[in-house]
């Protein structure tokens, strides 16, 4: 997942199993159904992250607490910078690139609404961790990453952690993965200066499409498409790293 901080503290194609969305459940304390080793010591850190840095902003979907409290995010980074994988900042991971903000993570991912059976796509793979915590909650995802430095690493990671089941490609993010569509989500971690519209017709009816918008000045929209077309909304300001390829040559 590429890098992102927080500036301001239904119908199913054939052959695609239905998703089990559920937006906003009871809030739980995060970790009760965490299958974690007892030679993980790094749990408690995790749940103290859940708690202080999620929770305590308003993220109220138990199934992504739970999520949260399970993936063990150090994985995800450098072991040069490991001390700072639960830190409330974004962290390096090479090429110019960074892990985003826990919360950040959360918060889209609990704007996806996504759960059990739902086909999700991500937009930049980065460090893997965001395909790891989607993967975490039981939807079939699809991850296109531009550097196949990046891609190659958060595979070998997610295979080692036992998310295998992510597919992963190296490819230009703003075409997005057709040959998969359509897609129940769509949650995307590099800014574009306008919102892809092939993004926006791989959505399934009723499909969200999570994505930061803008050069300097970005926004965390989400996107619905109805029968009516796209419903769109502005959730928080935000800043990612730009969306390279064919979104950064439109940005010109």
């Amino acid at each position: 997942m590429r890098g992102a901080f927080m500036m301001v503290s239904v119908a199913w194609a054939a052959g695609h199993p239905p998703c089990d969305r559920a937006d906003n459940p009871p809030a739980t304390m995060p970790g009760t159904g965490a299958i974690v080793s007892k030679r993980d010591t790094t749990s408690i850190t995790r749940e103290m992250m859940v708690r202080e840095q999620i929770v305590a902003r308003g993220v109220k979907n138990a199934a992504v607490l739970a999520a949260m409290g399970r993936v063990p995010r150090h994985e995800f980074v450098p072991a040069s910078v490991r001390n700072l994988a639960y830190d409330d900042r974004p962290v390096p991971i090479g090429l110019g690139q960074t892990i985003s903000q826990p919360y950040i993570v959360a918060l889209m991912t609990e704007l996806a609404a996504v759960g059990r059976g739902c086909r999700v796509l991500e937009i930049g793979t980065g460090s893997g961790y965001q395909a790891a915590v989607l993967a975490d909650l039981g939807a079939d995802v699809y991850s296109v990453e531009i550097l196949a430095p990046l891609r190659e690493r958060a595979l070998e990671i997610l295979s080692r952690l036992g998310y295998g089941q992510v597919k992963t490609r190296v490819g230009d993010g703003y075409l997005g993965w057709p040959e998969a569509a359509p897609f129940d989500a769509i949650i995307v971690t590099a800014a574009p200066a306008r919102v892809p519209e092939p993004l926006r017709q791989q959505l399934k009816l009723g499909g969200r499409l999570v994505v930061p918008v803008g050069k300097v000045d970005q926004e965390l929209k989400v996107i619905t498409r109805t029968t009516h077309g796209f419903f769109e909304r502005n959730v928080i300001p935000v800043r990612f790293v730009p969306m390279t390829g064919q979104a950064g040559d439109q940005s010109r």
